[in-house]
């Protein structure tokens, strides 16, 4: 696991836990381990520290990177130039499972369709931000890598994820954490090369849920139990909006750090 100090990974380390599985944890900031975990620093900018992390490996899950908007150079750093690094580290060590934690701002402005439907799972890339765009990179990554070496790969387009939606979007958006280590459980194992939607089945989702079904997920949680008093403060949510209407929400407004 790649970023395992980050929000995600924190969420995830204990839902991941089983008897006879060692979780490798790596990150650039160490985290105290627990049982059946041991740890590795490693820079994904560094080809030799990722290899020497990648020994012995029998699947990934990269949530590492930059989680956030940031200047191009890091981006490309972090997210593009250290997934590829990852990649290639798994491939000479001959992993045949990844699952790569993408993001919804791979297609943020995508907007609800008109009739009604799903969002599709495969929607056609529209990044909200550079770092959308290094989400989409990694999904052209993670295909190639299928492509060519035979590698299996699920990319997750995830939601938000917290113990409960925290706003009025979230209510269409969220992924519960014990939802999202059910998704990654179903990826680790899910033969081929997918694009996923990371989101629990709630009663308000328009993304589709058809391919994270093909591959063994079952969305136990719903955020409309945490709904009542969202509503309550701030009223139902107005569905033109582009907070609502479109994937990548506020990220796709103009106004966003000056330059968005």
């Amino acid at each position: 696991m790649t970023g395992a100090a980050g929000k995600v990974g924190t969420l995830l380390r204990p839902r991941l836990a089983r008897e006879g599985r060692t979780l490798r944890l790596s990150d650039l900031h160490p985290v105290e381990t627990g049982p059946g975990e041991e740890w590795v620093t490693a820079d994904l900018a560094d080809p030799a520290a990722v290899a020497e992390a990648m020994k012995g490996v029998d699947a990934v899950l990269h949530l590492g990177g930059q989680s956030r908007e940031h200047p191009w150079a890091d981006i490309v750093q972090a997210n593009i130039n250290g997934t590829q690094v990852l990649l290639e580290a798994a491939r000479e060590e001959g992993v045949e499972h990844l699952v790569l934690m993408g993001s919804h701002h791979a297609a943020g402005f995508q907007t609800r369709p008109a009739d009604g439907a799903d969002l599709p799972d495969y929607a056609f890339p529209r990044p909200d931000t550079f770092y959308g765009v290094s989400k989409v990179v990694m999904e052209a990554l993670g295909s190639l890598y299928h492509d060519r070496f035979g590698m299996n790969v699920t990319v997750v387009r995830l939601g938000t994820c917290n113990e409960g939606s925290l706003d009025t979007r979230g209510l269409a958006t969220w992924i519960s954490p014990d939802d999202l280590a059910g998704l990654v459980e179903a990826a680790l194992v899910a033969p081929g090369y997918h694009v996923v939607w990371g989101v629990s089945d709630n009663t308000r989702r328009w993304w589709s849920l058809e391919e994270a079904k093909s591959i063994g997920y079952v969305s136990r949680d719903d955020s409309e139990s945490h709904a009542a008093p969202l509503i309550a403060e701030h009223g139902e949510p107005d569905l033109t909006q582009p907070l609502h209407d479109r994937a990548g929400g506020v990220f796709t407004l103009n106004e966003l750090g000056g330059s968005w």
